[in-house]
């Protein structure tokens, strides 16, 4: 598997899906927070190598998105690297890349996602280090007059120019124009911004030679805003997700990682598996979940080392309920 169109499609290989553990220092410290362990370098550590070591992992996790600290650890027991660790397993290691989102300039409420300087030069580090697929996440906010054609289309520009320089270094870019689903807005605004913001990144993709076939979309589902007095059913969301996706997503693009964007696990899941009940859809569709899959596994383990097993079980538990359609999950215990 050398390709860059054979690791995207095992990327999104059917019945798997992408864990993304790509969560900075400072995101990092606001969980632990909420579980009152202190976040130093050792317990970070400990907690991903809860998170990489289960075992039967490989059967249903593809790949897993690291961060700049992660790729240069290691196991607890063996002290053997991340990414030789998950490469061992046959679970492709990849990395965050983005700077993360700023101010874009001239807006009072807009971001551009920052990291394109230097990026060609710590992609080839990251390829030394194991990654062989990489992430950009652009955040589009919803809200009064925006977002503004001028953002949509900055980060656009700005995500095609991060995947042409992936592939350039062999590296599998995953696209992530995230629309925030934070407000009031219906599930109708959110299918009309989705679809204008996926139809801006394609045509940015197709300018900058980004070939389709080595890439992986990770896009926000089409959801009623979180605050929306009318939330969209589970059907409804499916029905119109997948509509969005088929008139604005080219065929060739070997598959669609889902974001969980903040939804509860047993949403993201329902979601998600509602869509893959819908035929004829011509790229896989999974996941790329990151607190939808850490969220029980972090209280269970509340940085003990006595509770690792537990929070494995607890981490587990989230993707072996295989779905009619694929083996994707059908269920997610609570994580109340």
């Amino acid at each position: 598997m050398n390709s860059i169109q054979d690791i995207a499609q095992a990327m999104v290989a059917k019945g798997k899906g992408i864990l993304a553990a790509d969560e900075s220092t400072p995101t990092c410290t606001k969980r632990f927070e909420s579980i009152n362990v202190e976040s130093t370098e050792e317990n970070r550590n400990a907690y991903r190598d809860m998170l990489f070591t289960p075992d039967g992992i490989e059967n249903h996790i593809s790949g897993v998105i690291l961060f700049d600290e992660t790729i240069r650890q290691s196991t607890v027991n063996g002290s053997i690297s991340f990414p030789e660790h998950l490469s061992a397993l046959g679970i492709i290691p990849g990395i965050k890349v983005d700077k993360g989102a700023k101010q874009l300039a001239n807006t009072d409420d807009e971001k551009i996602t920052e990291g394109l300087d230097g990026l060609r030069d710590r992609l080839k580090e990251y390829y030394g280090l194991g990654a062989r697929f990489a992430k950009w996440r652009a955040v589009i906010t919803i809200g009064e007059d925006i977002p503004t054609a001028y953002c949509i289309s900055a980060n656009a520009h700005a995500l095609a120019r991060y995947a042409a320089l992936c592939q350039e270094q062999e590296i599998v870019p995953i696209v992530e124009p995230e629309i925030l689903m934070d407000g009031t807005h219906t599930i109708e605004e959110s299918y009309q911004l989705t679809t204008e913001t996926l139809y801006t990144v394609f045509y940015e993709l197709a300018s900058q030679g980004v070939e389709l076939e080595g890439m992986v979309l990770k896009p926000n589902m089409v959801l009623s805003g979180y605050d929306c007095s009318e939330q969209a059913t589970v059907d409804d969301v499916a029905k119109m997700t997948v509509d969005c996706f088929l008139n604005t997503v080219p065929a060739a693009v070997p598959g669609i990682a889902f974001l969980s964007g903040g939804q509860s696990d047993e949403l993201a899941t329902a979601h998600l598996n509602a869509m893959n009940q819908i035929d004829n859809t011509p790229w896989n569709l999974t996941f790329s979940y990151g607190r939808a899959l850490q969220a029980p596994a972090l209280k269970a383990w509340s940085g003990k080392a006595e509770n690792v097993t537990n929070a494995q079980d607890a981490f587990c538990l989230l993707y072996t309920s295989p779905s009619p359609r694929d083996g994707l999950l059908s269920r997610m215990p609570s994580s109340a």
